[in-house]
C-alpha cells in the first residue's frame, strides 16, 4: 500500500490526543470516519497500531515506529513546502561552520561581517576546535561546511583545496638565525613541537622522513600560543605557519626563518557533504566563506598563504 499524508496526519493527531473522540474534535472530521481511518490503516500495514482501552488509545511498537516517522515525513514535507515557497526571496536559516582554533582567529569576524551584510537573514554558528573533532562533526551533520588541513577522505563528502600556507621555523629572541634554513639542518637539534596525531607533527615528520632522518623532540605540546612561547623562553625551535607568528616576529619575541630545499607548505581544504541536500543559505556561506578566505590572501592578513599549485 502506499500511505498518503492525509493518512499519516490523522494517524498523528490520534496518538497526539489519545483518543479519537478527541483527535476527531481537533480534526474536524466525524469520529465513525476517523476510526474507519485507524482499521483501514492497520489492514493494510497488516498490524495493530493502537491498543484501545476505557480512557482511549495508545501505540502499539508498530504504532509508536510509525508514529516517529509520520511526524519526520510531515516535517520534512512542511519544511519543504516553505523552502519552495521562498525560494525566490533571500536565502534564510541557520549555517554551521566548523574551523581549526587558528583558521577561526583569522577567519570567523570577517565571514560573520560578510554575512551579516550580504544575508541579513542567515545566521552562522560557528564551531572552533581541532581538526579531527571538526572531520567527526561532519560526518555526523553536526556542522555543515568546514576548513580543513587534510581532505575529508569519507564517502559523501567533497574536499577543494582552499589555499597553501608557508612554514617557518621558529628561534627564541637571542638566536643567531639565518634568513633561510633548510630543514635537514634541523637533524638532531632538540624541537618544541605538537604531539603525534597532530596534524602539523605528521607533515613535519613526514618531510623529514623523506630525508632520511626524524625529528629531536624536547616538548610535546598542543597548543600554538604555549609552542610560541617555549620557543621564546628558549626551550628550542619549532615550526609553524607564518601567519601564527605574524605578532610575535614583529615584537621581536620571536625571529624566523624561511624553510628552503624544500620549502615546506601545508594545504588548508574545504570540506563540503555531497550525500545530504544542501540549502541555499549553506550555497551563500560557501560563496562568502572563499570570498573572505581570497581577500585575507589579498591584503596580506594570511601571511605566507598563496593560491594553491597545481599537482
Amino acid at each position: 500500500m502506499t500511505l498518503d499524508t492525509r493518512q499519516l496526519r490523522y494517524f498523528l493527531e490520534i496518538a497526539e490526543q489519545g483518543s479519537i473522540t478527541r483527535a476527531s474534535q481537533v480534526l474536524n472530521v466525524a469520529q465513525p470516519a476517523l476510526s474507519m481511518h485507524l482499521r483501514t490503516l492497520e489492514e493494510n500495514l497488516g498490524t495493530q497500531l493502537m491498543l484501545r482501552n476505557r480512557t482511549g488509545v495508545v501505540p502499539t511498537e508498530a504504532g509508536r515506529l510509525l508514529v516517529e516517522r509520520a511526524r519526520r515525513i510531515l516535517d520534512e514535507m512542511a519544511r519543504t513546502e516553505d523552502d519552495i515557497r521562498t525560494l525566490e526571496s533571500d536565502p534564510s536559516g541557520v549555517v554551521r561552520v566548523g574551523l581549526p582554533g587558528t583558521v577561526s582567529s583569522l577567519v570567523s569576524l570577517p565571514l560573520i561581517h560578510a554575512v551579516r551584510e550580504r544575508y541579513p537573514n542567515i545566521t552562522i554558528n560557528i564551531a572552533e576546535a581541532m581538526s579531527g573533532f571538526i572531520a567527526g562533526w561532519m560526518v555526523e551533520d553536526r556542522i555543515d561546511l568546514s576548513i580543513l588541513y587534510h581532505a575529508l577522505d569519507e564517502k559523501g563528502f567533497r574536499s577543494d583545496v582552499l589555499l597553501e600556507e608557508e612554514l617557518v621555523v621558529l628561534w627564541g629572541q637571542e638566536a643567531d638565525n639565518p634568513a633561510k634554513v633548510a630543514l635537514k639542518a634541523l637533524k638532531g637539534v632538540a624541537m618544541v613541537l605538537p604531539s603525534r596525531g597532530h596534524g602539523l607533527r605528521e607533515l613535519i615528520e613526514d618531510q623529514m622522513r623523506r630525508l632520511g632522518f626524524a625529528p629531536e623532540v624536547a616538548i610535546e605540546i598542543d597548543s600554538y600560543a604555549n609552542i610560541k612561547s617555549l620557543v621564546a623562553e628558549g626551550f628550542g625551535p619549532s615550526i609553524l605557519p607564518t601567519y601564527a607568528v605574524q605578532a610575535e616576529t614583529l615584537s621581536g619575541t620571536i625571529r624566523t626563518s624561511q624553510i628552503a630545499d624544500p620549502g615546506l607548505w601545508r594545504r588548508a581544504h574545504l570540506i563540503q557533504p555531497t550525500n545530504r541536500p544542501v540549502t541555499r543559505a549553506q550555497s551563500a556561506v560557501t560563496e562568502v566563506l572563499q570570498d573572505v578566505v581570497a581577500d585575507l590572501m589579498a591584503n596580506g592578513k594570511w601571511a605566507g598563504a598563496r593560491v594553491a599549485s597545481v599537482s
